[in-house]
């Protein structure tokens, strides 16, 4: 059997295999709130045979979320709508995990089909973005973000808290803090976005404060029994990526010992001038497999493993506990059996709900 349809074990859950649909924002919600398309989006992946679907990017506040069409997880009611989602993707056999951020000086975006870029800022429908520093991350985001004050941090670290609450009382059983593609977590460890001279910039010591004070923050409220992860770029292909590479690794470390589980190592994001190797497959599967080393911590990653065989070779050769498999979900909601068939499984339609398996065992 494949490493990718091994089951997989962290805290008290038990992922049927290896396969991941990672969070992919669907812009399909309002004022926070999930509908009819995000039950039917997710309710789908999960009966495909994926063994964790994650929720997109669902925003601690307001002014967290990247566009005014995204979800949200700041009031009672966003987490009263999530259940159904919940319970749809348990009954179809995946575990349901969610991702909880705030998006920074991204925020405030119109959808990517209409602009991808910055809401102007006398248009009703924005607000105004935040960030370490007054820096715009440049580009289609030209909006100079307003500095956060010290009280600007405790009331969204409190706000991850209040989220992460409201994920586990849905019934969320995977929680993951989203620290990474150039978002508030992010920015806060970036140079590109940090330039504090208080106790949150300046040195790797303070870069990294608020990330690991929101850990344990969410720590504290989050059942111990359950996995407790984060997305986070590793590195940012700006030329500088063994000292970035370096410090996110003994990041890394700091992270497992204040209580995360899994890390799912991604990009940073975080400078418009960034060389980022698109052409090459699972390019991230060797710089995961450094951070599972030398920090000793389970690992996840994703871009560009499409192909099952390349999927089946990170888990292969080590490089990861976890395979993240975004677009090509999004191409064929029941990648998991496709693969499963490629890869020459002996029963690949047993990762299909019985309305499917039968029919397609038989004949």
């Amino acid at each position: 059997m494949s490493s990718l349809f091994q089951p997989f074990s962290l805290k008290d859950v038990t992922l049927r295999n290896r396969i991941v649909v990672p969070p992919m924002c669907q812009y399909q919600a309002r004022d926070g709130v999930a509908n009819d398309w995000h039950q039917v989006h997710y309710a789908g992946l999960a009966r495909g045979g994926a063994s964790l679907v994650i929720v997109e990017a669902t925003g601690v506040a307001p002014e967290g979320r990247i566009s005014p069409a995204c979800l949200g997880l700041w009031n009672d009611t966003q987490a009263e709508a999530l259940v159904p989602i919940v319970q749809a993707i348990e009954k179809a056999g995946s575990v349901p995990g969610i991702q909880i951020g705030h998006a920074g000086r991204k925020a405030s975006a119109n959808v990517p089909w209409e602009g991808d870029d910055h809401i102007a800022a006398d248009d009703p429908r924005g607000w105004e973005p935040i960030s370490p520093s007054a820096l715009a991350f440049g580009a289609n985001l030209p909006r100079v973000p307003r500095e956060m004050t010290l009280d600007d941090i405790a009331r969204v670290k409190a706000d991850f808290v209040a989220a992460a609450q409201r994920a586990r009382d849905a019934g969320f059983r995977w929680l993951e803090l989203h620290f990474a593609h150039g978002y508030l977590g992010q920015s806060f460890f970036s140079d590109h976005a940090n330039q504090r001279t208080d106790a949150y910039g300046g040195s790797f010591e303070n870069r990294i404060r608020f990330l690991l004070e929101t850990l344990a923050a969410v720590r504290e409220v989050w059942p111990e029994n359950l996995p407790l992860t984060a997305r986070f770029g590793v590195l940012e292909y700006d030329g500088r990526d063994e000292e970035t590479l370096v410090e996110s690794i003994e990041l890394a470390r700091r992270f497992k010992a204040g209580g995360l589980d899994l890390l799912s190592v991604s990009v940073g994001f975080s400078t418009t001038q960034a060389s980022i190797p698109w052409g090459e497959p699972a390019f991230l599967g060797p710089i995961a497999q450094r951070v599972r080393s030398e920090a000793s911590l389970p690992v996840s990653v994703a871009w560009n493993m499409g192909q099952p065989s390349v999927a089946a070779q990170v888990l292969a050769a080590d490089q990861a506990d976890l395979v993240q498999i975004g677009k090509g979900h999004l191409a064929d909601p029941h990648w998991t059996y496709a693969a499963a068939k490629t890869l020459g499984e002996a029963h690949p339609s047993q990762w299909l709900p019985p309305s499917y398996e039968y029919w397609l065992r038989r004949y």
